[in-house]
């Protein structure tokens, strides 16, 4: 049995990743935890925010990277995250931000196997 996707967007959140798209061009997340961001995983423009060696590549959403800071990644890493939208202001240097809504992780811990 394969392991389930680490990362996946509900459809509003992939209706939101286009629209961007349109704007922006390419895209790419990053969720560190930080004080800025919470559960908010933060939207780039694609290579606007550098990835290192501390991040981790979970997979893609809408055909965007989607990585997370390795020490999150250590609390986070029996959970499937759902990348949902909801209305209000995310991390201010998010691209969705502008658009009175903000990208939101949910998650469920994987089933043993």
């Amino acid at each position: 049995m394969s392991q389930p996707e680490k990362v996946l967007a509900t459809d509003a959140a992939l209706e939101l990743i286009e629209r961007l798209r349109a704007k922006h061009g390419d895209l790419m997340f990053h969720q560190s935890g930080g004080c800025c961001d919470g559960s908010s995983p933060m939207c780039y423009p694609l290579g606007e925010f550098l990835v290192g060696e501390q991040d981790v590549l979970l997979g893609e959403i809408g055909g965007c990277p989607f990585y997370m800071g390795k020490a999150q990644y250590e609390y986070w890493k029996h959970t499937q995250l759902i990348i949902d939208v909801v209305t209000g202001r995310g991390g201010m240097f998010s691209l969705e931000g502008p658009e009175g809504v903000r990208f939101l992780t949910r998650s469920r811990v994987f089933p043993d196997s």
